[in-house]
């Protein structure tokens, strides 16, 4: 479902017309936050909000249990940070069954799953507009979390960067371990491997050796058999 049809929807059945419609947002920003109350409020003219300058403040409020979706606004701070982390923790404990909303302005993927594991329902970057927040908060209030688009991207990019590297060969080898073991896994003889790599007989040895009992194997057909799965397909001239 598009946004528009999200949005056109929660006002056809009147939910920004209920109690439920109210939402709180708190940020310790005096003018960032009279500034976003007064946007929300121009954007959305049903909508009832309320703004806090701490979770202390919220905590002690009168309408605490009102809302149906709490933003937290973290400005330019870290999910990691301990002090932000800790006050995320006691907020989301204190709201209970109400959504929490972590906005900041950070796109990094690693703050958005430290929000997440925290307990928000939903991480929204500074870059995105006034009614991509309407939608997220429509989406927690139903149940579901909301992620930006972004964090998609940046996560396919890690993804496609874990695929491209070589499965293995940095973590198990020095990098004239893996010339070695490349050779052994196409089953050449000490001899062609010493000459190949400028290296002592002996010393090719040693690392086959080495090799062996990093991998477990018995003998070179193991070994063989258990480098063709470390390394990856590209490196493979035959292919």
């Amino acid at each position: 479902m598009s946004s528009a049809a999200i949005r056109k929807n929660v006002t056809d059945t009147g939910k920004y017309d209920n109690q439920e419609s109210r939402f709180a947002v708190i940020d310790s920003r005096k003018l960032e936050r009279e500034c976003f109350v007064r946007v929300i409020k121009a954007s959305h003219t049903k909508l009832s909000i309320t703004a806090y300058g701490s979770v202390q403040e919220w905590s002690e409020g009168p309408d605490r249990e009102g809302p149906c979706v709490i933003l937290l606004n973290i400005g330019g701070r870290r999910v990691g940070m301990p002090a932000v982390a800790s006050s995320l923790q006691r907020l989301v404990a204190e709201a209970e069954d109400t959504p929490v909303i972590v906005l900041s302005e950070s796109e990094d993927l690693r703050d958005m799953i430290a929000a997440i594991d925290c307990g928000a329902r939903g991480y929204i970057p500074a870059s995105v507009g006034v009614d991509v927040i309407i939608d997220a908060a429509c989406l927690t209030s139903a149940g579901g979390i909301f992620l930006p688009a972004s964090s998609l991207s940046a996560l396919r990019e890690a993804i496609s960067k874990d695929t491209d590297r070589p499965l293995g060969i940095e973590q198990h080898f020095t990098s004239r371990q893996a010339a070695v073991a490349d050779a052994l896994r196409h089953g050449k003889a000490n001899k062609s491997i010493a000459y190949e790599l400028n290296m002592c007989e002996s010393t090719v040895k040693v690392h086959i050796r080495t090799i062996m009992k990093k991998l477990r194997a018995s003998n070179r057909t193991e070994a063989a058999f258990k480098l063709n799965a470390l390394f990856p397909k590209e490196h493979d001239p035959a292919n």
